[in-house]
């Protein structure tokens, strides 16, 4: 056997570096982007030409779920979340987050639901359809959450080209969204009553968000990527402005200032900023013992520095070590299984799942 096989097939089953091992679950997945987990066996993930699949784990098998919404695929845009209804077991319902064209030919984020039966989507129902026109499918957020209320959260990002207008309520650009399941909206969302606000707003001045999360005690919590620097991560509440683009601590990719202000009285400081950036991608807050030493943390997967930051809170100053960085990977996703263990997606074409195993 040549030395080329061998590195092949040593990493095709467990990869040992450091204080742990990876199992690489599947691999040459198509830009997938999310997943979420059925039950311990079996994993729902998007990939973003427009592609829902179900992973069984015990035999590594893998089916297309068909029949499902027409995405516009070009960019950052696409087939992007998939979570779980609270109430799955019973009702099968599922929710997608993906770019589309709008009646305009523009491309725009779309919420939508649907009941997953047969490995089919049906009863599909358009939800929430962002007005964020945009001419290409770039910083479109789309990722989802829900409250201990019931009602979902949104992330639609700022367009790119539109980021002046994060700062005002006539529109979804750079704003988290909260709807109800049917698409209507909570009553005590914080604009309904704010004369020219779009009512479904629930916090703005945000860039491109990638992580959302509610912990258990319903605190909710994002990250964003900045431009050249300024990457972010902030708790959210509602009404309030987290700034961009008026406060940054970040500049434009060409070396331009994009504003000379990281703060200014009436909107948000991060808790923690990223420069140089690190392009947060998405985020889990572990509540599970199986890793002793991650329980209490978050821990959030980075494309451009190619780990996980882990990322403790202690008297309000943030505490950060890089996880998985032998790996060298750009990591797209984090799930946490149902028994607690430490799921990660790679990003991009040729992309990968990989399980990490808790030290011996």
């Amino acid at each position: 056997m040549n030395l080329r096989v061998f590195l092949s097939l040593l990493f095709l089953s467990n990869i040992t570096f450091a204080s742990y091992k990876y199992e690489i679950i599947a691999e040459d997945l198509d830009d997938a982007w999310s997943m979420v987990f059925i039950d311990e066996n079996t994993i729902l993930f998007t990939e973003l030409p427009g592609n829902l699949k179900i992973l069984n784990l015990s035999d590594k098998s893998i089916t297309n779920i068909v029949n499902i919404p027409k995405v516009h695929y070009a960019s950052q845009g696409g087939l992007s979340e998939v979570i779980l209804d609270p109430e799955f077991k019973s009702n099968n319902k599922i929710y997608l987050s993906y770019s589309a064209k709008n009646k305009n030919n523009k491309s725009t984020l779309f919420l939508s639901s649907a009941k997953l039966k047969n490995d089919s989507l049906e009863n599909q129902k358009v939800i929430f359809e962002a007005i964020a026109p945009r001419r290409t499918s770039v910083h479109m957020g789309a990722k989802i959450a829900f409250m201990q209320d019931g009602t979902l959260l949104l992330n639609s990002g700022d367009g790119f080209d539109h980021r002046e207008k994060a700062q005002y309520l006539d529109n979804h650009f750079g704003k988290i969204i909260r709807i109800n399941t049917d698409g209507t909206v909570p009553k005590d969302n914080p604009f309904v009553n704010t004369a020219g606000a779009l009512p479904e707003i629930y916090s703005y001045g945000h860039r491109n968000m990638q992580g959302l999360i509610v912990t258990s005690s319903g605190d909710i919590y994002e990250n964003e990527h900045g431009p050249k620097g300024g990457d972010e991560m902030n708790l959210i509440k509602p009404s309030l402005n987290y700034g961009w683009p008026a406060i940054t601590y970040g500049i434009d990719y060409s070396g331009a200032v994009i504003s000379p202000f990281t703060e200014k009285e009436g909107m948000e400081q991060p808790l923690l900023h990223w420069t140089p950036s690190i392009a947060p991608s998405d985020m889990v807050y572990y509540e599970d013992n199986l890793y002793p030493e991650f329980t209490g943390s978050f821990l959030v997967t980075a494309l451009v520095s190619k780990d996980v930051k882990k990322v403790t809170f202690v008297n309000d100053t943030a505490n950060q070590e890089s996880l998985f960085s032998d790996l060298n990977e750009r990591l797209r996703n984090i799930e946490i299984s149902p028994a607690g263990f430490v799921y990660l997606l790679t990003d991009g074409p040729g992309g990968k799942l990989i399980k990490v195993l808790p030290k011996e």
